[in-house]
């Protein structure tokens, strides 16, 4: 696809190039055929850039979630304490760990304690367990006094994708924030796509923008995770706009963000070629994703023409937003394609005036 869009780009620009052999004015901006599709051009104006960055949107069923009490979960190791009944309370001794001396509740949600039997713990909270203990002790020590603690947890948050650490993370007695979780398995910024986290919760997906919860000094609202939540964070490799032309350095550039403007893009690729570029020459080439697909539809490529002969006009760029697959393509200055022409020309001429120089010296 990244050949194919490239290859689309440089037919586009040649044709562009043709239109534009000369001065080109609004009123040479006009529809153009190209590979069985509409090749609309159009000017970047302030009426093209003036429609506002969209606001990150948070769907109301996460943010309704606000935590609760935590509920003991398969895999949890608890440690019941009995007072003045050490026997019960550290079988395995004093000098033990307090894991050692937890039991471990069972995949099928079962905990057992002696004279309280084998109990279904899954989903009780704390306090429910506890109850429940004191009444079942209560047949055999008077006025049981005991308490209970989660030492070992068995519910996770799993993280794969673009973080430094993909250590699944413990769910514990303390709510967990997504931002939190975020934090501690620290960002890979220069490989994360920030706009494409998704929370996947109970079986549905929620596509989450970093970046523009957290734009402009806003501070995201908290979210708070539920065990069995997975968070994965996008690589931005399949992210990427293509600057080629008159630049200083023509390369694909990566959205670490929710988006990135035109003047940024010129900027990463070191700008305009202040010798050989056209400054009314800068294109943005759209569209171009499904050319020669099945999918292909008519009017899918649009060129957008930004005329940046004054420093003024880059004030526009830093407002036109790129999307993924857009390629930014600057145009050369009409000397510029006299000198290549040129360099072109004079090894042939090189070649035919040594041609017709042997063929003198035979003669001769």
């Amino acid at each position: 696809m990244k050949t194919l869009t490239l290859a689309c780009s440089v037919a586009i620009a040649t044709l562009v190039t043709g239109c534009t052999g000369q001065q080109m004015t609004r009123g040479d901006i006009q529809d153009s055929r190209f590979v069985g599709g509409e090749v609309k051009m159009v000017p970047i104006t302030a009426d093209v850039v003036s429609t506002p960055a969209p606001k990150a949107v948070v769907p109301q069923e996460l943010l309704a979630y606000k935590g609760e009490s935590y509920k003991i979960q398969p895999g949890d190791t608890l440690i019941v304490t009995v007072w003045d009944h050490p026997e019960l309370t550290t079988p395995a001794g004093n000098q033990q760990q307090a894991v050692t001396n937890g039991r471990l509740v069972q995949p099928d949600g079962t905990f057992y304690f002696p004279y309280a039997g084998k109990l279904n713990v899954t989903g009780m909270t704390i306090e429910d367990l506890r109850s429940t203990l004191t009444s079942r002790l209560a047949k055999y020590l008077t006025n049981p006094q005991l308490d209970v603690n989660v030492v070992g947890f068995g519910s996770r948050i799993a993280l794969q994708g673009a973080f430094v650490d993909t250590t699944p993370q413990d769910v514990t007695t303390v709510p967990l924030t997504l931002s939190q979780a975020v934090g501690r398995a620290r960002i890979d910024v220069a490989q994360a796509d920030l706009s494409g986290l998704v929370l996947t919760r109970d079986g549905r997906n929620y596509n989450l923008d970093l970046d523009a919860l957290n734009r402009d000094g806003n501070v995201a609202q908290d979210i708070y995770l539920k065990p069995g939540d997975r968070l994965y964070l996008p690589f931005n490799d399949r992210k990427e706009v293509y600057v080629i032309g008159e630049v200083a350095r023509p390369q694909a550039l990566t959205f670490k963000t929710t988006d990135v403007t035109l003047t940024q893009a010129l900027g990463r690729a070191g700008g305009l070629n202040p010798i050989t570029s056209k400054g009314e020459a800068v294109y943005v080439i759209r569209g171009l994703e499904d050319m020669g697909t099945p999918q292909a539809t008519q009017g899918a490529a649009t060129v957008y023409q930004l005329d940046a002969k004054s420093p003024v006009a880059f004030a526009l760029g830093d407002k036109f937003r790129l999307k993924p697959g857009d390629v930014v393509w600057v145009g050369p200055a009409g000397v510029t394609r006299w000198n290549r022409f040129l360099s072109q020309l004079l090894p042939l001429s090189s070649l035919v005036t040594n041609a017709a120089s042997a063929q003198y010296d035979l003669e001769r």
